[in-house]
């Protein structure tokens, strides 16, 4: 089992935009130096939300503070993206970190974000999948040419520069919904599994995806994560970290999946049609037995291993992005983990 680190880049109130890329780059650089193998940025538009809107710049800048972590997204939400535009700068970033870099895609769910960028949220998958072709087309082709529905190149082009790894840098499309998961395992692309996804759900995902791929690809899943010497710390911790902000912030009607003209689901998205509508309320109980990998290190242990038995190769630790924790305290989360969870996998290989 590999492990990496997802930076939301959360903006808590009082905040100032420099303080939450600060935050985040040490823990990235500290990520490094713990042995995580990787670490993962996520896009977010027009919210405190995530106050990333081009990854790919802010993994240039991580690339130049770190020498050997990789360097992935989580995702780029490529329909509220020009493909060619992708393509170019996600193999500028592979370029100048030496072949480091991930390269997680997803086609997105925010309703308030495709609305500020003037898109059609049912629009999604299609533009999606358009997108993703013209990607492939760039990196695997030396002269490329595109016309569809939502894109076009015009004339033929040739993608300068190209990636430095062959023939390109690994791909993971952000699934977990069955219909999701079967399309892109027939196709042999690796998920990565939704941390708002139950225990169960994601195990399924695996799976499906497994049977369905014909060639092995290395499943990533996200989950919050937290250790902590006792379970009884971990529960109290716990509430603790619930009662440090409003979940109503996160999970609300600009987060929902939701076509403005219908006030229903967007096409596409049925899957999660009350999910983000709820205000987030799941009860600690429903978190500590389905959502998070959370625990004394004995029980998160037994978690991670479910998770690889089930067919995960890479976990994305989420050690708290939205709860304002000071640098120091998400450090020693940060350290604690790596000292009394990892290497029980690491071993495993040696």
């Amino acid at each position: 089992m590999k492990f990496s680190t997802f930076h939301l880049f959360h903006r808590s109130d009082g905040q100032s935009f420099k303080e939450v890329y600060d935050y985040h780059l040490e823990l990235i650089e500290l990520a490094e130096e713990l042995g995580f193998d990787g670490v993962r940025l996520a896009e977010h538009h027009f919210r405190d939300y995530g106050v990333v809107p081009n990854l790919f710049t802010l993994l240039a800048h991580a690339a130049a503070r770190t020498s050997r972590i990789r360097l992935g997204t989580g995702i780029v939400v490529l329909p509220l993206h020009n493909p060619v535009h992708v393509a170019e700068e996600a193999a500028m970033v592979d370029l100048l970190s030496g072949g480091r870099l991930d390269l997680g895609i997803g086609r997105g769910y925010q309703s308030f974000e495709f609305e500020g960028f003037g898109i059609d949220l049912a629009e999604a998958r299609d533009r999606f999948n358009e997108a993703l072709e013209v990607i492939l087309g760039l990196w695997t082709q030396d002269v490329f040419q595109h016309e569809g529905k939502f894109y076009k190149t015009g004339a033929e082009v040739s993608l300068v520069p190209r990636p430095l790894q062959d023939p390109h840098p690994p791909l993971h499309v952000a699934a977990v919904s069955p219909e999701t998961v079967t399309m892109y395992a027939e196709r042999g692309l690796p998920i990565l599994a939704d941390p708002a996804a139950t225990f169960r759900k994601v195990v399924n995902a695996a799976k499906t995806w497994n049977e369905l791929s014909p060639k092995p690809g290395e499943l990533v899943v996200a989950r919050t994560v937290y250790v902590a010497p006792t379970l009884e710390q971990a529960r109290e911790d716990l509430a603790r970290f619930e009662a440090m902000f409003d979940r109503s912030r996160i999970f609300n009607d600009k987060s929902s999946p939701i076509d403005p003209k219908t006030g229903r689901a967007a096409q596409g998205f049925e899957y999660y049609q009350d999910r983000y509508l709820k205000g987030g309320s799941v009860s600690a109980d429903f978190r500590w037995e389905q959502l998070e990998v959370i625990g004394d290190p004995e029980r998160v242990i037994e978690q991670i291993s479910l998770l690889r038995d089930a067919g995960f190769a890479n976990l994305l630790c989420d050690f708290g992005s939205t709860r304002p924790l000071p640098l120091e305290e998400m450090k020693r989360v940060m350290r604690f983990f790596a000292r009394e969870v990892m290497p029980a996998f690491q071993r495993e290989v040696r």
